[in-house]
């Protein structure tokens, strides 16, 4: 019954279903869980097993470990390298932040540093390393190995560009869903759907790649590169977020926001590097396409490529697994027709 004699709780039900308010609901728990998740991520950087090492004579080197391991807070992983050339060597092939070097012939020493990894892991190895300096009675001077590039100030633009590739794989994944229904109908279209995502994710690694190298000239390293990791990271996003809508309907969009902006944003390491998060984000960052995407776009950029195996691992992974999810539920589950968006 319509018309002016309905009372107002009547048109209350009729206008607000019980899924309508469970999704408002759900979309309430996901906006504070963003709040949580990025403010418990960033409120408070302290370093965690920061990755140090200690160049210095037999004699001395044992106490600069002792004296860098003995910072509260577990702050301090500290390993001894032979020369200032090992040492250089291992902060280019990112197995530590920073490195000591000992002067036996004076009182100031060199702390080796790559802003490229990290600016927060720099700072905070800098102010670590001149406390121990200062307790006794010799200077610091800081020397970067690995400088960020000119147009890329904040040492940011990696993170930006992920970021921006993993918002374009769970919004397409989203609009395919919404414009021609959540589940594939049958396995030719979830095959159809997978190949458009395919196509579009190259052009977005392309389109990525020119702007932050090109047009902005914001990061050095390999373009083919980039592009490859671009479209690698868009499509194993989309994959999960279309599994997730052929498990979930349309919670798969919330659950792909979750997981990509909640979870994956604050833990990939992008503001602050993994140990300068908190545990919780520390544990997850690298396992989330964000994480290792920016893992592997600042090692493209800056270190050439080293320690890019695990990142991409868990990319193609990922990839896999939104595959094989999206093709199962289509063939347990096939639909008939075109359903219309609820």
């Amino acid at each position: 019954m319509t018309g002016p004699n309905r009372g107002f709780l009547a048109e209350l039900k009729d206008a607000v279903t019980p899924r309508a308010a469970l999704l408002v609901i759900a979309v309430l728990l996901l906006q504070l869980g963003f709040i949580t998740s990025y403010v418990g991520a960033l409120h408070h950087p302290a370093p965690h097993r920061l990755s140090i090492a200690v160049v210095a004579p037999p004699q001395v080197g044992p106490k600069l470990v002792a004296g860098l391991e003995s910072v509260p807070g577990d702050a301090v992983r500290a390993v001894t390298a032979a020369s200032p050339e090992a040492a250089t060597a291992q902060i280019k092939d990112q197995k530590v932040y920073a490195a000591l070097v000992f002067n036996p012939t004076g009182t100031e020493d060199t702390l080796l540093v790559a802003e490229a990894r990290g600016a927060a892991a720099a700072t905070a190895a800098e102010k670590i390393v001149t406390g121990l300096e200062q307790s006794q009675h010799r200077t610091v001077k800081v020397e970067d190995v690995v400088p960020l590039a000119a147009g890329d100030a904040k040492g940011l633009s990696s993170f930006y560009l992920v970021i921006g590739w993993c918002v374009g794989g769970y919004l397409v994944a989203s609009i395919l869903g919404i414009s021609a229904g959540a589940r594939p109908a049958n396995r030719h279209r979830a095959l159809i759907r997978l190949g458009a995502l395919a196509f579009y994710s190259i052009a977005a690694g392309i389109g990525g790649t020119i702007i932050v190298g090109p047009a902005l000239n914001a990061l050095p390293g390999s373009s083919w590169g980039l592009v490859g990791l671009g479209s690698l990271v868009v499509f194993a996003v989309g994959a999960i977020t279309m599994a997730l809508q052929s498990l979930f309907d349309i919670i798969g969009i919330g659950l792909a926001v979750l997981l990509f902006v909640v979870l994956g944003n604050p833990s990939a390491g992008g503001v602050y590097p993994p140990p300068l998060l908190p545990p919780f984000w520390r544990a997850i960052g690298s396992w989330i396409p964000n994480g290792a995407g920016t893992d592997a776009a600042r090692s493209i950029a800056y270190f050439g490529g080293t320690n890019i195996g695990l990142p991409l691992l868990i990319l193609s992974a990922w990839a896999v697994v939104g595959i094989a999810v999206t093709m199962l539920a289509v063939i347990r589950k096939p639909r008939y027709g075109r359903e219309p968006v609820s």
